[in-house]
């Protein structure tokens, strides 16, 4: 929606009336669409449904192929309003384009269909080298984590609602920081937590980037996913040990504590390539080799949720906040699931999945 706030905060008239067209003109075809993401290979369990949330036509770039979506677009994350963002990770994108940078995306509240055409309308910020994981704080910025692949060193970039952008931690100014970071996640009292895939680290800084902990989590592992729980500790997703192969069934998630970073292994198994706390508390992570979708409840319970069939697989997940604002969307409660529409084809949906999450947990238990 087009309002004085939002045009405070660095949105401009024009752009606000061609995001309401263009969610006017997708939200009628968006549940219609079925040649994306293969919803007859999607097992949900009775009472959840799915549709297509975010899709895109023209960016076919294998001959031979076509399927709706967006090019090598990696993490979704949710503000405070509903809003969704998303990068296009350079790595993906210089082997089709050639190019060392990626574009930072801001989905209005509401379906959408992105073409070459309105791409540049959703574009949020300036590109960044390489963007990867993401997280919106309670405040609405975004904080992007990258990695300059020349020269191994990783970087935070903080985003201000309006979209500008600065350096926030590693850099080449602190290259011992971080060398590949991963998953963001912010902490009650607005601390940031990085995990890093290659150091093997989670780090910690205070509001302003200082480094209050450079190793608050340590280990021989892939940190990559991050979750915060409000109860008091952070959920911690591993592809594994870095001395081990890179398959499935090497992946961990971990319960740390946050007085003392210390970790409680809760279960090993699929990778775990994206995590979400639903309202009610139970973490839901996506595997994306197995192509499937499974509940942990506080306790590390395993409840099994959906399973992706056919030629279509899932990278990540994420449950808007549960506030007055979402609530009014109509979206608080949904999972956002971004998914192939088919195996190994770089473009990619968001799918929306409704139903009764907490209440199919406690039940399976």
């Amino acid at each position: 929606m087009c309002t004085s706030e939002t045009i405070r905060k660095g949105v401009s008239v024009l752009s606000c009336l061609c995001f309401a067209a263009l969610l006017a003109l997708f939200t009628a075809t968006a549940v219609a669409s079925g040649d994306g993401f293969d919803f007859k290979g999607m097992k949900l369990p009775p009472g959840f449904t799915a549709t297509t949330y975010i899709t895109a036509e023209g960016f076919d770039i294998t001959p031979g192929k076509s399927a709706p979506g967006l090019p090598a677009i990696v993490t979704i994350n949710f503000d405070g309003q509903g809003n969704i963002y998303f990068a296009r990770t350079a790595n993906r994108l210089r082997e089709i384009y050639g190019s060392n940078s990626g574009p930072i995306y801001r989905i209005p509240v509401g379906p959408a269909k992105i073409t070459k055409a309105t791409e540049k309308y959703f574009h949020f910020g300036p590109s960044l080298s390489d963007p990867d994981e993401m997280g919106v704080n309670a405040k609405g910025e975004v904080f992007v984590s990258t990695m300059d692949r020349r020269t191994q060193v990783g970087s935070v970039y903080k985003l201000s609602p309006s979209g500008r952008a600065r350096l926030f931690a590693g850099g080449a100014s602190a290259p011992e920081l971080l060398q590949d970071p991963e998953g963001i996640a912010f902490d009650a009292a607005g601390n940031i937590y990085v995990a890093d895939d290659d150091l093997g680290r989670v780090v910690k800084l205070d509001p302003k980037g200082k480094v209050l902990d450079p190793k608050f989590i340590s280990g021989a592992e892939r940190f990559r996913t991050l979750t915060y729980d409000p109860r008091g500790f952070l959920w911690v997703g591993s592809d594994g040990l870095h001395s081990s192969a890179h398959v499935d069934g090497s992946g961990r998630i971990y319960r740390a504590s946050l007085p003392d970073g210390k970790l409680k292994l809760l279960h090993s198994g699929p990778l775990a390539s994206g995590m979400g706390l639903s309202p009610g508390g139970n973490l839901f992570s996506a595997q994306r080799r197995s192509g499937k979708i499974f509940a942990l409840t506080p306790k590390g319970k395993y409840v099994e949720f959906a399973t992706f069939g056919g030629q279509s697989a899932l990278r990540t997940l994420a449950f808007p906040p549960d506030n007055a604002a979402t609530r009014k969307a109509g979206i608080a409660g949904d999972l956002f699931v971004m998914v192939f529409p088919m195996l190994d084809y770089p473009v990619r949906e968001v799918i929306r999945i409704s139903g009764p999450f907490d209440a199919y947990v406690k039940q399976r238990q």
